[in-house]
């Protein structure tokens, strides 16, 4: 692979996994799954103690968008991107800092957490997909209770 194919390769990773994080923030779904493979892995296991799963990518974002709808805003920050790409597949090790607000009377109206998403993905004939998302929560810092509260089911947003 050539240095400027390579580089290509980094960017298109990179618009892959900032297109996650952006349709996170925006409650984009069709961006959000535009970003996914058919079916992809995914591992909470760090943050919410289950087992991972493999889903079909379409159910996983029918199933996580009453959830981000519960917060008033939400901001998905990420950097430090490491990757490694071996012919059509690729990881992408990113820093992540999600911020997530909902005014509440149980506590302070945010939290933040910190840690990494690892991205596993491949190149198909529309571009590079993620087919296997890992969070490892490293700290968290703010009312921790927003998560239960924003998976209520009380819409926000």
């Amino acid at each position: 692979m050539t240095d400027l194919h390579a580089l290509r390769d980094r960017e298109d990773l990179r618009d892959t996994v900032l297109k996650f994080a952006t349709a996170v923030d925006t409650i984009d779904m069709a961006l959000y799954r535009s970003a996914f493979a058919e079916a992809c892995e995914y591992d909470l296991s760090a943050f919410n103690g289950q087992a991972p799963v493999t889903v079909k990518a379409a159910d996983w974002a029918a199933g996580i968008e009453p959830f981000l709808r519960g917060f008033d805003a939400t901001q998905h920050l990420l950097s430090n991107f490491v990757f490694d790409i071996a012919g059509d597949r690729a990881t992408v090790t990113a820093s992540v800092q999600a911020e997530h607000f909902r005014a509440n009377d149980q506590g302070d109206g945010s939290v933040t957490l910190g840690g990494f998403y690892n991205f596993g993905l491949k190149r198909t004939p529309d571009g590079w997909r993620i087919d296997r998302f890992k969070l490892t929560a490293s700290w968290h810092r703010g009312n921790q209770g927003l998560y239960a509260l924003a998976g209520s089911g009380t819409p926000r947003r």
